[in-house]
């Protein structure tokens, strides 16, 4: 299957804006700038962590720097089904704190949109290797191959 390239502007858009946004919402677990991000944390889960919520916040931040930095290298694909499985997780965190539930929709929506963004990748990569493989038709090439 071929990537159509009017798409392109389409994927970079997704790449660049879910791999910064994942990654500085990671960073800023350490900052707490946007928001308080432990208040996002369900009390239901709260309970079986063997730490604090806090250092919770600080694993999560690192996992979701990571997933932004593969999404903007040349892991967008890995990087991409990582931030979608990662948000549908947080919604059901934020389903058993029985609040918040405009976030959870609104993580739903971006989850979506980093899964579109790991097939369009899928497509686009098997698109571009094929293209190496086969070499372009040139005239020139075939009119010296048959003399």
């Amino acid at each position: 299957m071929a990537f159509d390239k009017r798409l392109n502007f389409s994927w970079w858009a997704l790449r660049i804006g879910i791999g910064t946004a994942a990654f500085l919402a990671g960073l800023d677990k350490f900052f707490n700038i946007l928001t308080d991000w432990g208040m996002y944390l369900s009390p239901f889960f709260q309970r079986f962590l063997p730490f604090s919520g806090n250092t919770f916040m600080h694993i999560i931040g690192v996992i979701e720097m990571i997933a932004g930095i593969a999404i903007l290298t040349r892991w967008t694909r890995i990087g991409a089904y990582v931030v979608s499985a990662w948000l549908l997780l947080i919604v059901v965190n934020l389903l058993t704190s029985a609040s918040f539930f405009d976030l959870a929709v609104r993580d739903v929506e971006i989850a979506i949109g980093a899964y579109v963004l790991a097939k369009m990748t899928e497509v686009r990569c098997s698109s571009l290797a094929a293209e190496e493989l086969v070499p372009a038709f040139d005239g020139k090439a075939a009119h010296s191959a048959t003399n």
